[in-house]
């Protein structure tokens, strides 16, 4: 029953888990990061745009869930911002690589699902996409030996 319930999402040991999971949050922050801000919202600070956002609420909601996760997660979503940063701070728009990215890894996870399960779960998919990091990362702390 627990293999089951690991192939239907993918599971921590798959290949599409450990690289998609980390490619379509990137993405996503790409994608989020893209979006024009309010005026008043960039005026109080340029940092401040709908990824930043995004990125403080899951960190808060990975705290909620566990302190130790959400440390380990912070690294995570840290480095997943990077290449959003760094192309933003050089004036490249990310939407033409973001878009792309993320329906091509979320088609990726959908067609994983839907070999182990014989279904798509697109809902199932989407809503593993916040829990997804720490998912990953429990399963590294196990591992390692390391308790969360």
């Amino acid at each position: 029953m627990a293999r089951y319930a690991e192939l239907r999402a993918g599971g921590p040991g798959s290949a599409c888990a450990w690289l998609g999971i980390p490619l379509i949050v990137t993405a996503l922050i790409g994608m989020l990061w893209s979006l024009p801000v309010a005026p008043s919202l960039s005026a109080a600070s340029p940092a401040i745009n709908y990824a930043t956002l995004f990125l403080m609420a899951t960190f808060v909601y990975y705290c909620i869930l566990s302190i130790g996760l959400a440390l380990g997660a912070l690294l995570f979503l840290l480095v997943v911002s990077l290449p959003s940063i760094l192309l933003a701070t050089r004036g490249v728009p990310l939407a033409p690589f973001a878009v792309p990215v993320f329906c091509g890894v979320l088609l990726w996870q959908l067609r994983d699902t839907r070999r182990a399960t014989g279904h798509y779960y697109v809902i199932r998919n989407l809503q593993y996409l916040m829990l997804g990091p720490i998912w990953l990362l429990r399963a590294a702390y196990r591992k390692l030996g390391i308790p969360c």
